[in-house]
């Protein structure tokens, strides 16, 4: 069995990593950490796990953890990984962390965007992105990885085959993505509370959020250049999902089966990603609760773009179901184990 801790169990992302875990095959959860609730139980904190997880919340203390753990998940504020990070925990365990520590290799824009100074900078170069369809071969070497953020998810594997085959010009994309509460994490906020999202939709971040250079770098890859994009995110009145409408010009003359079978070349046998049926638009309803991703596109020949669809579960394939999708190739097991729950519904 693999031994699983967890810091940050206590989080949104954490406890989803709970939930995901606790149907795993191969994996056991030894260590549920949180800061804010150490010595509490954790069924306490999260009433849907009574009688089902018994155990006490243990501290942050990542390096008595790495005694113990063949595998850590830190599912915690940006800066908390980095401030811990060192060769001596690495040499003991593998690390997975939730936050943005690592997703972008150039540390100065990671601060410029952050506002934070980042505490082990060496380790960038050595930290795998974790996006399991494209990265597949380099996480299964990996003791460090990355694990993207929701937006970026959604966004990047909606454009990526399509700017891999180069059918649209890269510096005319423009993403519009709306998400669920939970993605402001469990921390209360006063713009969080019911009555202030309730019965409302607004975007925020405007030209500032955070995932934007992530998502910037990774598409870059794609493009084979830098890239700029605009990027808008709203909060809408729901728990979870992520809905991403994006638009790009195409590269000369382009048709929707030209379009369709970038995406079957890329991700026509990956097991999370679900190409719909023409004119079949992604719902995030259709994904709640689950590790998949719902993709489509459909081309406008009057105005030469392209608009592409995609859908997810901003707490599983966002977060947590990716994480454990990450483990599972660093560990050598099937990609699918612990992750092949039907979405939830209604």
């Amino acid at each position: 069995m693999i031994k699983v801790g967890i810091i940050g169990s206590t989080g949104y992302a954490g406890q989803e990593l709970v939930r995901l875990l606790l149907g795993h095959k191969e994996a056991e959860i030894i260590w549920y950490g949180s800061k804010s609730y150490t010595g509490k139980q954790y069924a306490d904190i999260f009433g849907n796990m009574f009688r089902i997880v018994d155990d006490i919340c243990k501290d942050d203390n990542i390096t008595e953890l790495a005694e113990e753990a063949d595998v850590i998940f830190t599912a915690t504020p940006q800066g908390f990984c980095a401030s811990v990070l060192n060769e001596e925990l690495l040499s003991k365990t593998k690390v997975i962390d939730l936050s943005a520590d690592y997703r972008i290799k150039d540390v100065h824009i990671y601060e410029q965007w952050y506002g934070l100074e980042h505490k082990s900078p060496q380790f960038i170069p050595e930290a795998v992105y974790g996006l399991c369809e494209w990265n597949r071969d380099a996480i299964r070497k990996a003791r460090l990885v990355a694990n993207p953020g929701c937006y970026t998810t959604c966004s990047i594997l909606a454009f990526y085959p399509l700017l891999k085959e180069g059918l649209l010009r890269p510096d005319s994309i423009i993403i519009d993505a709306k998400s669920g509460t939970s993605g402001a994490g469990r921390g209360a906020k006063v713009n969080n509370l019911f009555c202030e999202v309730n019965e409302n939709i607004k975007a925020y971040g405007v030209l500032t959020h955070r995932h934007t250079p992530e998502i910037e770098e990774q598409l870059g890859y794609a493009a084979g250049k830098d890239l700029k994009i605009i990027f808008t995110p709203h909060l809408v009145p729901m728990n979870r999902g992520i809905l991403v409408t994006g638009y790009a010009d195409l590269n000369g003359t382009v048709t929707d089966t030209e379009i369709r079978n970038a995406y079957e070349k890329y991700y026509g046998t990956e097991p999370f990603i679900r190409l719909l049926e023409p004119d079949v638009c992604p719902e995030t309803r259709w994904v709640e609760g689950s590790n998949y991703v719902d993709i489509n596109a459909k081309v406008d020949p009057r105005t030469h773009r392209v608009v592409v669809m995609s859908a997810l579960d901003n707490i599983v394939k966002g977060a947590a179901g990716q994480a454990v999708q990450n483990m599972n190739l660093m560990f050598g097991l099937p990609e699918t184990e612990g992750l092949m729950s039907t979405p939830m519904f209604p």
